[in-house]
């Protein structure tokens, strides 16, 4: 099912009034591609990409094609490693933050 205009505005305006919304949208959608979860991964950080950098603007800074990103970050599309990477390090320069991982271990 598509996203309608309404629903991308309204995430737009909440990351715009709410900073920690938008590191929280880039923590699910990091939480959900380690999880295993990669076609919603890539649906909520095309949301943060819309809310925040846009796609032109990450275009330029990934040397990579507006339409190209598009397709990379669709529910089918299937980016790289390399530009998933650089995906990432245009959103935290942009959000200003550093991502901290850490690996826990499961109790039996």
């Amino acid at each position: 099912m598509a996203l309608t205009r309404d629903f991308k505005e309204t995430i737009k305006k909440r990351v715009e009034s709410d900073a920690d919304f938008a590191k929280s949208l880039l923590h699910e959608a990091i939480d959900l591609m380690l999880d295993g979860d990669s076609v919603t991964a890539k649906l909520v950080l095309r949301d943060l990409i819309n809310a925040t950098v846009g796609f032109e603007r990450l275009a330029e800074e990934v040397q990579k094609p507006s339409k190209s990103l598009h397709r990379m970050l669709s529910a089918s599309g299937n980016p790289t490693m390399d530009n998933l990477s650089a995906i990432f390090a245009t959103i935290k320069k942009a959000l200003h933050v550093r991502i901290d991982t850490r690996v826990n271990s499961l109790q039996a």
